[in-house]
């Protein structure tokens, strides 16, 4: 495992050498996990979500037609360039590219009504997801679902999926008064914040 949060080169050089490097558009296992993501974001309709951890779109193009606004965030501007065609057809979507936590989007608090983080968090530090939480419930909507996605296989990233998504609500449950609840598929796990 690494100690410090992948940084923005690490991922362009994925990027770089297979345009889809988790196989997001073909594999089933992030079919049947995309279709449990979206039945525990709920159907919406979200005036403004805000989708961190984006990477080529497939995800966001599912989540666009629930969403009045859709902010898709991801750190290569490699994976942003196939996030941008897959949705060109979606005005309401509208992508940053940015490093979290430090680049995240200046948005003005209480004005997300969904985040949802998929397959992110561990690939931060654990410093960097205590931060990237706090950041999170200061533009989260009271009452609005924040939704965890994380692989909890191995990895040699600077946490597991399980410890990054505890860390999250961890300090989620310092800072707020929120409720969760986990779902455990074979090799993820999904949470809902509300």
């Amino acid at each position: 495992m690494t100690d410090g949060s992948w940084s923005r080169s690490v991922f362009e050089q994925l990027y770089k050498q297979n345009p889809d490097p988790w196989s997001f558009e073909t594999s089933p296992y992030e079919n049947s996990k995309y279709i449990a993501t979206l039945a525990h974001a709920g159907p919406g309709p979200f005036d403004f979500a805000l989708e961190l951890g984006c990477s080529i779109g497939v995800l966001t193009a599912s989540l666009a037609p629930r969403c009045h606004h859709l902010l898709a965030v991801d750190i290569a501007e490699t994976a942003l360039a196939n996030a941008r065609l897959r949705c060109a057809s979606l005005p309401n979507v509208i992508f940053h590219r940015g490093q979290l936590p430090e680049e995240f989007p200046l948005l003005a608090e209480n004005s997300c009504d969904l985040i949802l983080i998929s397959e992110l968090l561990y690939f931060l530090s654990p410093t960097d997801i205590a931060r990237l939480a706090r950041q999170c419930l200061a533009v989260r909507r009271t009452d609005a679902p924040l939704i965890l996605v994380n692989w909890t296989g191995k990895t040699d990233t600077p946490c597991t999926g399980n410890q990054a998504a505890e860390l999250f609500i961890e300090t989620c449950l310092k800072n707020t008064t929120i409720s969760y609840f986990t779902d455990r598929a074979d090799s993820y796990r999904i949470d809902r914040l509300t």
